[in-house]
């Protein structure tokens, strides 16, 4: 079933910088709402973050997420899936694999696709539990994601989440081989680690962010 639009229109992502390419040129719209405040911020976590790894270790020396690998039941499918509807970018994949598979790439990590030997072999799809592995993508407009989700006729779960005051909203639903997505607007809750000398830096993080986001207007 192929998916005309796009859904997620409002993903902040931080690796597109683009304007010109009409592929792409929907990437700077996605994250014209916030990008100064979550670019400082970013870079002041990022910065405190590699602080702390020099006091603290880096036994593996890891740097960040690459990407996430799954075997599909559809390669078609499940390329028109993370392509169309949650707005990921195919790029070249080595051609020295010999089995089927696709690469996407967006919102600062990849999207690896296999096709499965035996499809009818992998797992049936189950009700939505959001308690399910699953990978969570933030947005700006969870009515809009909503909104195009019923219009697509992908079915989902909302569920709220409530911390001092401030509000989670959480919507879930599933790919087509039944592994989970989450959207939320999960920026509303500041980042506070449980212990150390981050503690100081989030705070001033979530200082800037609250005197530098400019309002969203609704549409």
């Amino acid at each position: 079933i192929p998916y005309p639009i796009n859904p997620i229109h409002f993903i902040p992502i931080i690796q597109f910088h683009l304007t010109s390419p009409p592929l792409l040129c929907f990437f700077t719209f996605l994250f014209s709402a916030n990008r100064a405040s979550f670019l400082v911020s970013y870079k002041l976590f990022w910065e405190e973050n590699s602080r702390m790894k020099d006091i603290k270790g880096n036994p593996l020396h890891l740097k960040s997420l690459n990407h996430i690998s799954m075997l599909c039941r559809s390669l078609e499918e499940s390329i028109d899936f993370y392509q169309n509807v949650l707005g990921f970018v195919p790029i070249r994949r080595p051609g020295s694999f010999d089995f089927d598979g696709a690469w996407l790439f967006g919102y600062g990590i990849g999207i690896h696709l296999l096709q499965a030997p035996e499809p009818e072999k992998l797992p049936k799809k189950t009700e939505i539990n959001p308690k399910d592995n699953h990978i969570s993508f933030q947005c700006e407009s969870m009515g809009a994601v909503e909104k195009n989700l019923k219009e697509l006729g992908i079915k989902s779960v909302r569920a709220r989440v409530e911390e001092g005051g401030i509000y989670v909203d959480q919507l879930f639903f599933h790919d087509p081989d039944g592994f989970m997505i989450e959207i939320c607007n999960c920026d509303n809750l500041p980042v506070i680690p449980l212990t150390g000398e981050m503690v100081r830096s989030c705070s001033r993080i979530n200082l800037l962010q609250q005197q530098q986001t400019p309002p969203v207007v609704q549409q």
